[in-house]
Parts: C-alpha cells; structure tokens; sequence
C-alpha cells in the first residue's frame, strides 16, 4: 500500500495535511503520534470510513479509493479498533464468522460454525462457550475475538489500534504470537500502540505523525525510545528524558486524617468478596491487580453502578443508603470509566453538551437551563483541560481519544466532587495527553480531592499512587504504602495473594443462610 499526498479536512481542521505513506508485504510497521496527530483519520481513510479530500493511494500496484469500510474488507484489509466494534447481543461464534457463516443448503450451519469458532479461539488462548452473548466475555477476551475475526477474514492488511489495551500478560503473548504468524505468511500489521516497549519488541519501520503530517519514516532499531518521544511531541529528547517515565509530582499531602470515603465489606454475587478500602482528603488510592482480579467491579460498586449483596459505603462521614449512580453523584462521588466509548462520551452530542450533562439540574434555574452559565463551565474547563477542538459546537466524535478523554473528566469535575474515581484513565491516549492527565490528577489532590486510581500500567501506579490496595479474585490480598509500593512489591501480592476469596465468600455466605435457618427454626 502507498499513499501520496493525503489530505484530510473537517470544519475548522486540516487532520491529514499531504500524508506519504507505504507499507511493504509482511512487515509489522508502527504508526505512532500524539492524540490529535492523525492516527485515527488515517486508518478511517485508508478503510473507507472517510473519503480523502486529495492525493492518491494505490494498493496492490492499482489506485483504490474504497467508498465504505466493506470494500476495504473485501479488498483484504481488517482493522481491529480499540474499542471492540462487535455486536455484544450475538453469539461468539456469530460475530466471528459475521457476514461468511459457514452454510448448507442455503442455511447457516450452525454445528459448523461453532466447532470451527471454537477451534480457532482455542489457538487465541479463548476458551470459552462460542454459543454465549458476546457481551458475557471479558473485555480482554472480546478483543481476542476481534483479533481472530480480522485474521480468519483472509485479509492482506491488517491495523491493530491499540491492540492490547485490554489484555492480560498471557493474551499479550499471544497476539505477539499470533503477528509473528501473518509477517511469516506475509501479511502486513500495522500496528498502533502508545506502549513503547510493545513497538521495540514486534515492530520492523515506524511512521511519526505529528499535526497531520508525517515527520519521520525509517527503521524502527534506528531511533531510541528518546528520540522516539521527542518525534511525536515536537520537543528536545533532553526536555523529555528530565521528565521521567510520568509526570505525576510524588507523594500527595493528606488534609485529613478521616477518610472522604469508607467501603467496608463489598461484596456482590460473583465478582467482590468483601472488599474494604478507605481514602482520604488529598490522597490517590491505587488498586492493583491484573484484569479480572476486581478493580473495576469496585469502582462501579462504589459508584452505584452495580448491585451489591452486602457491604456498607460512607462519604464524608454519611452513608450511602441508597445504591444508585444518581445517590453516588449527589453524595460527590463521580467515575470516569474504561469503556469511554460505550459508557461515557455521548459521541453525536457536541463537546459543550457532553461537559454540560451531569451539570445540568446544578445550570437551571426553575426548570429552564441558563445558555450563559452552560457556557461559563464549559469555557472553564475546556481551557482549563487544555481541550482541542475546532470549537465546543463540534461534536464529541470526531475528536482524538485524550481529547475525549478531558471532555469526560471536565464533566465530572463539573460537579465538584469529593471523591474522584478513575478507571484506566490514560489508556490508550498519547504520551503528550497521557502527561496532562496525570499533572491534573496531582492537582486535583492538592485541593483535597480523594482519588482512587485504577491502571494496568505499573510505573503510573507505582509514581502516582500513595498507598495501593492490591486485588486478586475479588479480594484485598494486600495493601502497601510509602516506600512499599514498588514494582517487586506489587507483583509479589498478586503471586502470593491468596486465590480461593470466591469460595471462601460462598462457605461464609452458606453459612450466614445456614444461621438464619436454624434461627427460624428456634
């Protein structure tokens, strides 16, 4: 595939500006750049989705210009997005073979499609149930399934968009695995990735984008991880090397010793198993764990997204007697979520009224919504999050992930809460943004805000959390404070955490049933 002079335009914005690029068969080639740069934009072209405004591209020796994303399928080239585009409501085996069901008679072949599907995820690590809704799977699993239905698709080209942003350690193998196999059958990767280390082990050339234009092409072992950054953020390598692996600023000074916020005792019915923690004013709270091991399961428990069978939650010294997101919020506990696309940005509303949102009932006065005061807290927070936009009528959609990323967490700040909790919230955005969100979670905990944190990526952890409470199977195995929280320490919990919290939890609550039965009996 070549392109020559690619140029992109939305209103008020020049997203491609006389794009070259080539990719060579069976190459692994890194496309890298800030949020913003163009990533997105050209991948959305060269599929399809988007029509060029200028330049040419040729694929295959001919010049292409694909109408719709299923052309660019049929054509051979799959892309497998961050945020997994599947239809959570079909079965596993169904959205594996979507659109090529294996068929006789004219009908779709069931017996067929699910052994075949079955086959084929057992080599992706998947084993699971190929009969069962998509959207009973884990995020790491739905990623798998992604991953599988783009290569089994016989594609030539196929673009991974922050591939493992949702997997765990073992899946990650696995799919380095599994792009060892297409550049050997000659397949061509190109691979989108803000994880430096994933880039350097897989990855033969990189192209650097930076405002729409390509500012580098070459060999990959030809530029240090320095050179790398300081590429995509404009800057001198030595600014970026004093800067340090994140921006956060060190140990947070606590304003209190009571906590803004108590959980004692989580537990629902299949995922926590008596999970406790405390934080207070000033202070980030780390949670630790791999995927699955229950961090996201006690933010949204927390947060009154998800129903619990027992355990008590206290906000600045008042119980949440109610469990609802609508109570969480008015208490002043506020959650910016993993899945930003499914669960937060509302994408065909404008910047301005996806910032507005939760403010909302806090804007109007006797029903009507004051326009002026909207206004007053959108401007605020859009300059204050630095927020890149062609203006706040644009609509959410077509900014860049961090940008997005800011326009959810000013919605939440909007509201002023007490106790912020954030979910992976710099998963898969930018070096440049990635920095922007940790300086402000620094700041928000010198205005005494209570932060918990949840991320997948230790150093950010380790660097910006004061104390980490560590998960394994729904349960607190360990927590660590100060100097404790270090890689070592960190992966020494998970290890040694004790796994059985599950069954532990079921005997206990046979027994709690057990009692109350022989109490009625009495």
């Amino acid at each position: 595939m070549r392109t020559r002079g690619l140029t992109k335009r939305f209103p008020g914005v020049l997203a491609l500006d006389g794009v070259d690029f080539d990719l060579s068969h069976g190459e692994v080639h890194a496309l890298v750049g800030e949020n913003g740069a163009g990533k997105s934009t050209l991948i959305k072209v060269l599929t399809g989705v988007y029509a060029p405004d200028g330049g040419e591209m040729r694929y295959r020796g001919e010049a292409v210009r694909f109408d719709a994303p299923l052309r660019a399928q049929q054509a051979g080239i799959s892309t497998i997005y961050q945020e997994v585009n599947l239809i959570p409501l079909l079965s596993v085996a169904r959205n594996l073979f979507l659109g090529r069901e294996p068929r006789r008679f004219g009908l779709i072949d069931f017996a067929r499609m699910h052994s075949e599907a079955a086959g084929i995820l057992r080599d992706y690590g998947v084993d699971v149930d190929v009969t069962r809704p998509l959207q009973g799977l884990s995020m790491g699993a739905r990623q798998m399934v992604a991953l599988a239905r783009a290569v089994v698709a016989d594609a030539r080209v196929v673009i991974m968009d922050e591939p493992t942003s949702s997997l765990e350690p073992r899946e990650v193998e696995t799919l380095f695995s599994v792009i060892g196999g297409l550049r050997e059958r000659g397949i061509t990767v190109v691979y989108v990735s803000h994880r430096l280390d994933e880039l350097y082990r897989i990855c033969d050339r990189v192209t650097v984008l930076r405002d729409g234009r390509v500012v580098h092409t070459g060999a990959l072992a030809d530029l240090d991880r320095l050179g790398l950054i300081s590429l995509m953020l404009g800057r001198d390598a030595k600014e970026v090397e004093r800067q340090g692996a994140t921006t956060f600023g060190g140990p947070h000074e606590r304003r209190a010793e009571e906590p803004v916020l108590v959980a004692d005792g989580l537990r629902d019915r299949r995922r926590l198993h008596g999970v406790s923690l405390a934080i207070r004013p000033g202070e980030v709270l780390g949670l630790g764990g791999l995927l699955g091991s229950g961090r996201t399961e006690t933010a949204r428990a927390i947060a009154g997204a998800m129903p619990l069978r027992s355990g008590r939650i206290t906000v600045a010294g008042v119980p949440l007697r109610r469990r609802s997101t609508a109570a969480a919020i008015a208490a002043g506990v506020s959650m910016l979520p993993e899945d930003r696309k499914s669960e937060g940005i509302i994408p065909e509303l404008s910047v301005r009224e996806n910032i507005a949102l939760a403010a909302m009932p806090r804007l109007s006065r006797f029903g009507l919504v004051s326009e002026r005061r909207i206004d007053r807290v959108v401007d605020v927070f859009v300059e204050r999050l630095r927020i890149k936009s062609a203006g706040t009528r644009q609509k959410v959609a077509e900014l860049s992930g961090g940008n997005q990323q800011k326009v959810l967490l000013a919605r939440w700040l909007a509201l002023d809460p007490k106790v912020l909790l954030l979910d992976e919230p710099t998963r898969g955005i930018d070096v440049g943004a990635k920095a922007e969100v940790q300086r402000l979670v620094d700041e928000l905990a010198a205005e005494g805000l209570g932060v918990l944190l949840i991320s997948s990526d230790l150093e950010e952890l380790i660097e910006g959390a004061d104390r980490v409470v560590v998960l394994k199977d729904g349960a607190v195995v360990d927590e660590l404070s100060g100097e404790e929280v270090s890689e070592g320490a960190l992966m020494r919990a998970i290890a040694a955490g004790d796994g059985d919290a599950a069954a532990t939890d079921a005997a206990a609550e046979a027994a709690e049933e057990g009692s109350a039965g022989a109490e009625g009996v009495r």
